[in-house]
């Protein structure tokens, strides 16, 4: 061999290395997070499920390739988005609420699925049970309509002399659908006059609340992705109608409502990082038990309050966990 095939040849070989070596890098794994509502509803909550990710050793970019879609709060949107996630062939499947995640489920039985919230999954037929949730789902329940009952306490020691209760649902959910069945039944037991109003889409809230002037004393507001996106506007037209209101979501005090009684979401997010950390790593979904929330929280806004004319008692004020001033 001379010497100019001898260095044509050690050339080839030293530009054929690099490429040898990009070619036997692994695949980056890769999350589809499938928002139920909009990006800017849950900055907070995304935050809280990205940062515990970085913990884990799951970098976006560098370890980790997340694909963002966002739903606004259109169940419509649920299945065309999983179908995306099935099509781009994503490792696993984050994702929150029993329709987003149920969506998700019809369209693969293969791609494990983590939902960080849903209520009574095993009553809407998304898992088997908490224990042994089965197929490809699990996650975090949340159990809302357990709650319903201290919500309505609470809500009352602040609407005092509240007669005529109004509660306010997307009915297309079959969570706030149950949610709105059990306030009906406690708010029943309590005595008091209980109206429904069924949202279906978001031009439907602003009639809804118009609806009820003179013809309610307060809004019990059932926990759902598309009344979580609209809740600035939500609260808005609540105030002008001097309506005190209750929820299940901190953000929604946040956005102006007067109290909000439940889980604490963005822990949720973040304990729902560590399912996803376990399936990138080998575990079965149907080995992960399907856990609840331990951290619930009181927040109230006071500002909401003093528009409205109410008083809070400084014994709520002191099991508040949160009062916004």
């Amino acid at each position: 061999m001379d010497r100019r095939t001898f260095l044509a040849g050690t050339g080839a070989v030293l530009l054929a290395a690099p490429l040898a070596a990009e070619a036997q890098q692994p695949k980056m794994p890769t999350i589809g997070f499938l928002g139920a509502n909009s990006a800017a509803a849950q900055t907070q909550w995304t935050a809280a499920f990205v940062q515990r990710l970085r913990e884990l050793g799951w970098i976006e970019g560098r370890t980790v390739s997340i694909e963002y879609r966002w739903a606004g709060g259109r169940s419509d949107r649920y299945t065309e988005i999983a179908a995306e996630f099935a099509r781009l062939k994503v490792n696993v499947i984050a994702t929150a609420g029993n329709e987003a995640a149920i969506a998700a489920k019809q369209v693969t039985s293969v791609i494990p699925i983590v939902f960080a919230v849903a209520g009574d999954p095993v009553g809407t037929g998304l898992v088997a049970s908490l224990a042994r949730p089965g197929g490809n789902v699990t996650g975090l329940s949340l159990q809302f309509t357990d709650l319903a009952g201290k919500r309505l306490e609470l809500f009352r020691e602040v609407a005092l002399g509240l007669r005529r209760l109004a509660i306010m649902a997307h009915i297309s959910s079959p969570n706030a659908v149950l949610e709105m069945h059990e306030v009906q039944t406690t708010a029943r037991t309590l005595g008091l006059e209980v109206s429904t109003l069924e949202i279906r889409r978001a031009e439907d809230i602003a009639p809804a609340v118009e609806a009820l002037k003179g013809r309610a004393d307060a809004l019990y507001v059932c926990g759902d992705p598309l009344l979580n996106t609209n809740r600035i506007r939500l609260n808005t037209l609540a105030a002008a109608a001097r309506l005190p209101t209750m929820h299940g979501f901190r953000e929604h005090v946040e956005a102006g409502g007067l109290m909000s009684y439940g889980p604490n979401f963005s822990d949720l997010f973040r304990r729902a990082a560590d399912y996803v950390d376990k399936i990138l790593r080998g575990t079965k979904p149907t080995d992960l038990p399907v856990e609840q929330p331990t951290k619930f929280e009181l927040v109230i806004n006071l500002k909401t309050a003093k528009a409205l004319g109410l008083t809070i008692p400084p014994s709520l004020l002191g099991r508040a966990d949160e009062v916004i001033q």
